[in-house]
């Protein structure tokens, strides 16, 4: 369970009274159920849930999802559309819970609801974003990053939460390369047989052949190749304000971008409440919806549950897969 004062408690709920995702994967919640009483009440909702207080506890019969009760949270102690403390340790402690029993091996892909960064600060200062904390609790063998996947169109990117005024001097050949491979291997696992990666430029119209830049020719057109050469089926780079049509069109599978909202803004215009958010590169997939913890709105029940439902199929169908290959 996310944010406890934003539409998370009520998207949870909906979700676990959801047949196809129930039907998907054994869902396996941590939270308060004070907490998820609260969302349902918004949503007018009645999850069937089995309750445990450690989910060692679950019982043997798949029918339900398992609800572990952490009792961290009394609803009555939250303001709804207020960044709190208290707000950003329940959020922690729930995705550290869960984080850890997929690490022992009990399952194959965590999702969540939206959380919001600065309530999770205020309980854990070095909560940068879910990248850092994932490499505090899992660790990473190589590089990590954060996917935008909207059905079947994906956006990757080389460099995400970083100011602006930084971006040009980290996009190097280095950078670009791990780029593609990560999300190269994201999409086989996701389902794709050979993604297709069309690579943005960094500058104006590609650079429009150096008079607006040189990286698109010293830097990003060497690392594509590069990728080519080891398998990877990237094209580029092409100008940023066109590639997106051309892969909606069907051309590609996936975007590289260089930057956070060179892809952000063109994936959240074509589908805001249908958007998934992908963390890639760690033992474990981790999955939410792309948008955020919506004050504005929370307690209305009126909450979309259309980004939630996607994330938590894509994260049971990467379980599934992820459990027949260790099946054998």
């Amino acid at each position: 369970m996310g944010d406890p004062a934003g539409i998370s408690p009520e998207l949870m709920a909906k979700a676990l009274c959801l047949d196809d995702l129930r039907q998907a994967a054994r869902l396996v919640v941590f939270g308060d159920r004070r907490v998820l009483a609260a969302g349902a009440a918004v949503a007018g909702v009645s999850p069937e849930i089995a309750v445990v207080a450690d989910p060692a506890e679950a019982p043997a019969d798949e029918s339900r999802p398992v609800f572990v009760d952490l009792g961290h949270l009394d609803p009555a102690t939250i303001r709804l559309g207020e960044v709190s403390r208290e707000g950003g340790a329940f959020a922690v402690a729930n995705f550290r819970a869960a984080l850890r029993y997929a690490a022992a091996g009990h399952a194959q892909a965590v999702a969540f609801t939206p959380f919001n960064k600065a309530a999770m600060r205020l309980a854990h200062p070095s909560y940068e974003d879910e990248i850092t904390f994932l490499t505090e609790e899992l660790g990473a063998n190589g590089p990590a990053s954060e996917f935008n996947i909207l059905e079947g169109l994906w956006n990757a990117r080389v460099t995400s939460h970083v100011p602006l005024r930084d971006v040009a001097r980290l996009i190097t050949r280095e950078a670009v390369v791990n780029g593609l491979v990560l999300a190269d291997g994201a999409m086989r696992e996701a389902g794709f047989a050979r993604p297709r990666i069309a690579v943005a430029g960094l500058n104006p119209h590609a650079g429009d052949g150096g008079n607006f830049g040189r990286e698109e020719i010293d830097v990003i057109a060497p690392a594509v190749e590069e990728a080519k050469a080891r398998g990877i089926a990237a094209d580029g780079p092409f100008p940023s304000d066109t590639v997106f049509l051309r892969a909606r069109a069907g051309a590609f599978d996936a975007v590289l971008t260089m930057y956070h909202d060179q892809g952000q803004i063109a994936m959240k215009l074509m589908g805001f409440d249908r958007g998934v958010t992908m963390l890639g590169g760690f033992a474990i997939p981790v999955l939410t919806p792309a948008h955020g913890t919506a004050y504005d709105i929370a307690g209305k029940g009126i909450a979309n549950i259309g980004a939630t439902r996607a994330a938590f199929e894509l994260a049971a169908k990467i379980a599934r897969k992820r459990l027949k290959e260790a099946q054998g």
